[in-house]
């Protein structure tokens, strides 16, 4: 008895606890876009486990979980909205592997949630763009605005990238700071017209209420991704837009859903047309039937990726040691 408590103690040290350092150390952009793209093919086989998140109301702010994951891993995520003023909380993802019960690991952090929404619109600009996109606007320069750049260059061979925030100093910051891990042309501009025109996607990541574009700055054959908000009473595009668009593109149809107020395309016209990213990773057939088609992809977090985006990088854990003095 006291020997097998003693292996239950070992098995319970041994369970590894990922922060933001490691993270950053493990991920690798294209094969989180990858993981992705197979989570989304697993979620249209109807063998992905993602309902929409849950909140859990307090009297300061609310306790948020996300739960999903396939038929060999099962996880939640779980992160606050308490007004604690302090900007980098700390978010938790738990993995299990379904078959043994056991305790994968845990991450500890806020990079995980940003990369994971990263990759998935990476595999939204991989199954939606068009192949040769070489110009990207990006309309922000936070977290988010970062990691969904990352993917952007990850899965097409972009030239020029313009930047445009509110704050001159963030988007000198962003563009010195993306050009040098990139490698490429980053560009801050003065306006938001001057990111959006003639670029193949455009990443729109901010926190505005108001649509932050106008519809007809965009090109025919520009895929565009909204990682901000979305709801009826604050979104940082114009409806109009989805009106040009050919496809609109969703990678949890039910959490643009389960909005509370409705999401920003709710009654317009064309929220039917709304389709889920998981079924276009499956199709047989291209989504575009043109070069000139515009496709719109809207960031909603589909439930459970977190989990997968977890358990690869505690799997590559074992495989690339922490650094000697790390």
């Amino acid at each position: 008895m006291a020997e097998a408590r003693q292996n239950s103690d070992v098995e319970r040290e041994m369970t590894p606890v990922l922060t933001d350092a490691d993270v950053e150390r493990l991920a690798d952009m294209p094969a989180l876009v990858d993981a992705m793209i197979e989570a989304l093919r697993t979620k249209a086989r109807g063998r992905f486990v993602a309902p929409p998140r849950h909140g859990v109301e307090f009297a300061d702010g609310s306790l948020v979980f996300t739960v999903g994951g396939t038929d060999t891993i099962a996880g939640f995520r779980a992160y606050q909205t308490f007004d604690s003023g302090v900007e980098d909380d700390q978010q938790i993802v738990c993995v299990w592997d379904s078959a043994t019960a056991r305790l994968k690991g845990v991450v500890l952090g806020n990079r995980l949630g940003a990369l994971r929404t990263g990759a998935l619109g990476g595999a939204a600009i991989e199954l939606l763009g068009r192949r040769d996109a070489k110009t990207c606007g990006v309309i922000g320069t936070g977290r988010q605005a970062e990691t969904q750049l990352l993917a952007a260059a990850a899965v097409r061979p972009l030239k020029e990238v313009r930047v445009f925030s509110r704050d001159q100093a963030n988007r000198a910051r962003f563009a010195a700071a993306a050009e040098s891990i990139l490698g490429l042309s980053v560009r801050p501009v003065d306006r938001a017209q001057d990111a959006v025109a003639g670029a193949n996607i455009l990443i729109c990541a901010t926190n505005s209420a108001s649509p932050v574009i106008e519809a007809e700055w965009v090109a025919p054959g520009t895929h565009v991704t909204t990682v901000g908000p979305k709801a009826k009473d604050r979104h940082e595009l114009p409806p109009e837009l989805a009106g040009r668009s050919e496809v609109i593109a969703t990678d949890s149809p039910a959490q643009i859903e389960a909005q509370g107020g409705g999401h920003f395309l709710a009654g317009s016209g064309v929220s039917g047309r709304l389709r889920d990213l998981a079924d276009i990773a499956v199709a047989e057939k291209p989504v575009r039937s043109s070069k000139d088609d515009i496709t719109l992809y809207l960031s909603a977090g589909l439930a459970g990726t977190e989990v997968i985006v977890a358990d690869l990088l505690i799997s590559l854990r074992r495989y690339r040691p922490q650094p000697r003095g790390g």
